[in-house]
């Protein structure tokens, strides 16, 4: 049997998490992408297929191996793959859940609609009328209803300023329906689960350090998976509603007046290292947990230990670009001094400054016996290194 996974690029969850789990538990891998040309010599087959196509992932699974289980960790083919999973019987989350937490304009009216929070959007066509979010108080949050990365999301303080970023959004993305809806004040945080579709487990939590407005770049996390009850039964039930309980999930809130909040729900894994730094803080084997699950595996088979009970302190920093231009100097991976460090863009590339996470060089974290010990090992380990851009 034969695990299949959808792709686009390249990730470190996948190249560093999903396919070493795959072969310690004995699977063969096929990673069935559309750019095909992008990945690196892997253990595991790598097959050019048109991945956002239904029938396309129907046809590459029912042409190869028996599959033993069809799973992604793209934000951008959780839909295709959950039905290509379904059609298959395999086990796989719900493609409407996978729609309502994609569509930011369809979680806000599925949430509301279950009566467990209203918050004031709305949508706007490639051609809609920004003049229509008139109902939308001020400050107002602006991003492509389907976004990904903090991409072209922006706070805007008025009506002037809310026109002229959706002329610029639109300029790039000319086809995308924009969300225009309210700011949610308060601490970022995020709330992280594995489900079988019966249980629901939480591995964790963090608080996230965001950029100066008007983007909203996640700078640095610190663990604090310790949330009061009555936030976690909000979390549980909003994440209910949206159908939400199979495999990995990732939400991101901010907690007002004692209540959860969502802002956005990512249904996979939490992105840009931090799923194999959560494994590790945890000591579980979390990419084969996901395995087993869309195996069909319970998740009562699988241990996992109390996220609040968890010792340790981990926190990790992002090395952002502050311009556009080349990188000409920087370390490489190192794990020393307590601190581990991954590049996430290679000695020469030149790129642009976008205000998303593509703006990240580096990734740092260190886990120790408290936050202090943490930020002083990062702290000590930027001193000493730099990154350099011409």
């Amino acid at each position: 049997m034969r695990l299949y996974l959808t792709a686009v690029n390249p990730t470190d969850s996948v190249l560093d998490g999903f396919l070493p789990a795959a072969a310690s538990l004995g699977l063969p891998v096929t990673v069935l992408t559309d750019q095909p040309e992008n990945w690196p010599a892997v253990r595991a087959e790598v097959a050019g297929c048109d991945v956002r196509d239904l029938r396309a992932v129907i046809e590459a699974v029912s042409g190869g191996e028996r599959p033993a289980g069809l799973l992604s960790n793209s934000d951008h083919l959780q839909t295709v793959t959950a039905q290509a999973a379904s059609y298959l019987d395999l086990p796989g989350k719900d493609w409407r859940a996978t729609m309502r937490c994609k569509d930011k304009n369809l979680t806000r009216r599925t949430l509301a609609d279950a009566g467990l929070d209203k918050v004031a959007a709305v949508a706007l066509g490639p051609s809609g009328d920004p003049g229509l979010a008139g109902t939308v108080p001020f400050p107002a949050v602006v991003k492509p209803r389907e976004g990904v990365a903090s991409e072209d999301a922006y706070l805007v303080a008025d009506a002037a300023e809310l026109a002229a970023r959706v002329a610029e959004i639109r300029l790039r993305r000319p086809g995308a329906t924009l969300v225009v809806e309210e700011f949610l004040a308060g601490e970022l945080r995020t709330f992280d689960t594995l489900g079988d579709g019966r249980s629901l487990a939480v591995t964790g939590g963090w608080h996230t350090s965001l950029s100066a407005p008007p983007t909203f770049v996640e700078t640095a996390l610190d663990w604090a998976p310790d949330l009061p009850a009555g936030v976690v039964a909000d979390l549980r039930a909003q994440l209910g509603a949206l159908g939400a309980g199979f495999g990995a999930c990732h939400t991101e809130f901010v907690v007002s007046d004692g209540r959860a909040r969502l802002i956005e729900v990512n249904y996979r894994l939490i992105g840009d290292r931090m799923d194999l730094i959560l494994a590790e803080l945890l000591g579980v084997p979390l990419f084969e947990y996901v395995i087993r699950l869309h195996m069909g595996e319970p998740l009562a088979a699988m241990p996992l230990p109390d996220p609040a009970a968890v010792s340790r302190h981990a926190r990790v920093e992002y090395v952002c670009a502050e311009r556009a231009g080349t990188l000409r100097s920087a370390p490489g991976a190192v794990d020393a001094g307590g601190v581990s460090c991954r590049p996430l863009r290679t000695v020469g590339t030149t790129a642009e400054l976008t205000g998303t996470n593509r703006d990240y060089l580096a990734v740092l974290h260190a886990i120790g016996d408290s936050r202090a010990a943490a930020e002083a090992a990062l702290g000590a380990f930027r001193s000493a290194n730099s990154w350099e851009i011409v």
